[in-house]
């Protein structure tokens, strides 16, 4: 099964309800919410998560989701918490545009 059926609901074992998977860790980041999702791929995890910010009353949401694959989970969602604090450096609420 494909990796994009999988991540989007094609696969019961993969976790994913809706549109995006449970998240396995949560952390706040400069009024940031950093969902760490990682998706299991031929015995690896890949990076994936989501980025969440309350803005003008209304929840806007990034999906992140990179090609960096890990042997365990939890080095993958050490790394998506590491990726997601890089992107909102760099971008801050552009993110969401």
């Amino acid at each position: 099964m494909s990796f994009l059926k999988k991540l989007f609901g094609g696969s019961k074992s993969s976790g994913a309800t809706g549109s995006w998977a449970e998240p396995d860790a949560q952390e706040e980041h400069e009024g940031y919410t950093i969902a760490a999702a990682p998706v299991s791929e031929g015995g690896q995890f890949r990076l994936a998560g989501t980025i969440s910010k309350e803005i003008d009353g209304e929840v806007k949401t990034h999906q992140l989701i990179r090609a960096d694959m890990f042997p365990n989970k939890e080095e993958a969602v050490a790394f998506t918490f590491r990726k997601a604090k890089q992107v909102i450096k760099e971008q801050g609420d552009r993110l969401f545009s």
